[in-house]
């Protein structure tokens, strides 16, 4: 199903934190809608069984007829199983509830880890001509989120500003490092961003403390402040660019979606 003789095609980048709660897919709404605002063509896999990423992009679940579990399970055609958005540049494989029994099917699948992979490697992803494709993991460390790993060129992962925030790291980072020695050799974490975070609040700036004492240089200079724009958006099946393009919360994943645009130059460089 995948060609290794095609060219370079899209960023890959799956956004996973096994923690919920933790900003997930508001980072891949939010940042792949900051992204396309920017001009680049870019597609979300929702891979998480709730489907939020979906809803959250306005695609009503009785649209939702072909979607991750068909893409990986059934190698259904790329044409239907992609869909628009109403943002410009922005699109996205779509999510059901049907996507929670795919780690029962996948166990007996010899390919099992790889079928996101040549999923997103098909001829017929170059019709598409996308920069980034973003993969909403799902909040735990199963099948679904090791394909997402698999597939993917990096991982990003959303940090909550909040105690505890970097207890459970080291199980996604030991994760991330048994699928780089056994599937994925090139996978690379992209980077640590910190989500819902209050500047008046001393735990969040202890939280980023322990965060760049603890990573260094992989977390982001960005940090997405709690803002309740951010969390109101989703209830209008939009990006918070949309719903509010001149609030803290837009303007902060405009600031993430330059700072990943720039590290991309640099490594390309």
């Amino acid at each position: 199903m995948s060609d290794p003789t095609r060219p370079h095609g899209p960023k890959i980048i799956a956004i996973a934190n096994q923690k919920g709660g933790v900003g997930k897919t508001t980072t891949t709404i939010n940042l792949g809608a900051a992204l396309a605002e920017a001009g680049a063509k870019v597609l979300i896999v929702d891979l998480d069984p709730q489907g939020n990423a979906s809803t959250g992009l306005g695609i009503e679940a009785d649209d939702r007829e072909f979607t991750t579990y068909e893409l990986i399970l059934e190698e259904i055609e790329l044409g239907r199983v992609i869909q628009t958005t109403a943002n410009e540049n922005l699109s996205i494989i779509p999510a059901t509830v049907d996507l929670s029994s795919a780690d029962m099917e996948l166990i007996s699948n010899e390919k099992r880890s790889f079928l996101l992979h040549d999923a997103l490697r098909q001829p017929a992803m170059d019709d598409y001509d996308l920069d980034f494709i973003l993969i909403d993991c799902p909040p735990s460390l199963n099948l679904l989120t090791v394909n997402a790993m698999v597939a993917a060129h990096s991982v990003l992962v959303p940090l909550q500003s909040e105690f505890f925030a970097l207890e459970g790291l080291s199980q996604l980072m030991l994760t991330i490092r048994e699928v780089r020695q056994t599937a994925n050799p090139e996978l690379r974490i992209e980077g640590v961003v910190l989500t819902m975070y209050d500047g008046r609040n001393n735990l969040s700036s202890q939280v980023e403390q322990d965060a760049r004492d603890n990573l260094g240089e992989l977390v982001f200079q960005t940090r997405i402040p709690r803002n309740v724009r951010v969390s109101e958006a989703p209830s209008f099946a939009m990006p918070v660019i949309s719903y509010d393009s001149t609030s803290k919360g837009a303007q902060a994943y405009r600031d993430l979606a330059i700072e990943l645009m720039q590290n991309q130059s640099r490594a390309a460089a």
